[in-house]
């Protein structure tokens, strides 16, 4: 193989330490609008918050990332500092941080782009479809010890991604229309090359190899040029689960970390060889979650959570329920069990439908979510 520096080695890392990356929108604090001020709030934060701040494709996002968290108390710590300095940086400049996946209303056209080469490059690429894709997510790494457990969790996991989606749906309007998905974000993300569900891959070998041949063909530049739901990170010795739209609620992140930290623990530990799994079963699932959210139709191509068709819903209290005991050992029951509020109550996707039905104003919709952040 022609790729066997430090970039394509695994570097092992703790067993299921955290690392969380939340995509911010900049909105203006008046008019709700986007306002493209990544870079300039860059280069204003102290020296304290400026290395958990990232910029991305276009100005009007900031992302904040957590350091090594030994379980989701730590995340939550880490979270409540830096989200609330960053938000104090955002109100000194006129700007709020607005948690959705999508801006109801803003036009993609008018967006400006982060000035980068790696940016550059990927819209020169993308033409039409990079222009339209001005969506937020959560990503989430979990520490794994090797190499090829982390290429068995990301085979296994995901069956189980479509749930972490369907909990997490934070983006039914585009454009100022409601485009009739609860994760809409979702079919944008698929456009992109190298996007969305991926090939079964035996072990970690397999993986470089792979890599190594997308690169040597062009395809590829680096690791960051593959836009799967869920990928191995060799670098941070992680799995990184990619899927999930940005929930409004900061509980409800914390509760959905949770849930995806004890979930790679379970698989880790439980299945010493993944298979492959169905791609029409994984195809159908996605989309349901995408479309319907935790009404949306699921069929466990694994089984473990049941042989028939099930909702998301119910999907999402099984596997709550099987992952429960590892969630205690990783001290995170208590966060766990507010995925109850989620699957009884609705996602961030619900409550803009709510508030928009009721007001009829995008508005009012992007200040609800805003204000209900921290609830």
């Amino acid at each position: 193989m022609a790729m066997t520096g430090d970039f394509f080695s695994f570097h092992q890392g703790s067993r299921f330490t955290i690392g969380v990356e939340i995509e911010f929108q900049i909105i203006d604090a008046n008019d709700c609008s986007l306002v493209p001020l990544g870079p300039h709030l860059l280069n204003l934060a102290p020296l304290l918050l400026r290395p958990r701040l990232a910029l991305e494709l276009i100005k009007s996002m900031l992302e904040i990332q957590t350091g090594i968290c030994h379980d989701v108390r730590d995340v939550e710590n880490d979270l409540l500092q830096t989200c609330s300095l960053a938000e104090e940086l955002a109100a000194d400049n006129g700007c709020l941080l607005y948690a959705a996946s999508l801006h109801p209303f803003a036009r993609a056209a008018s967006q400006e782009l982060t000035d980068d080469t790696r940016f550059a490059r990927i819209m020169d690429e993308l033409q039409v479809i990079g222009r339209r894709f001005i969506s937020q997510g959560l990503h989430v790494h979990i520490g794994l010890p090797d190499g090829d457990t982390a290429i068995r969790v990301c085979n296994e996991i995901q069956a189980f991604l479509p749930v972490f989606l369907a909990l997490s749906t934070s983006s039914p309007f585009f454009q100022a229309k409601d485009t009739g998905f609860m994760s809409y974000r979702t079919k944008l993300f698929e456009v992109l090359p190298m996007a969305g569900i991926y090939d079964f891959l035996p072990d970690w070998r397999s993986f470089v190899a792979e890599l190594d041949n997308l690169r040597r063909h062009g395809i590829i530049e680096t690791i960051h040029d593959l836009w799967w739901d869920a990928r191995p990170n060799g670098t941070l010795g992680t799995v990184e689960i990619r899927i999930c739209d940005l929930p409004t609620r900061f509980s409800d992140i914390l509760a959905i970390v949770a849930l995806i930290q004890a979930t790679v623990a379970w698989l880790a530990d439980s299945c010493p060889e993944a298979r492959p799994l169905r791609g029409t079963l994984l195809r159908a699932n996605k989309w349901q979650a995408a479309r319907y959210g935790l009404e949306g139709r699921f069929v466990d191509p694994t089984g473990k959570l049941g042989s028939h068709a099930m909702n998301l819903r119910l999907a999402a209290m099984l596997l709550k329920r099987k992952v429960s005991e590892l969630a205690d050992q990783l001290h995170s029951a208590t966060y766990l069990e507010h995925l109850d509020s989620i699957i009884s109550g609705g996602t961030g996707a619900d409550l803009q439908r709510r508030v928009y039905h009721k007001s009829g104003q995008f508005k009012e919709v992007i200040r609800t979510v805003q204000n209900g952040f921290w609830k």
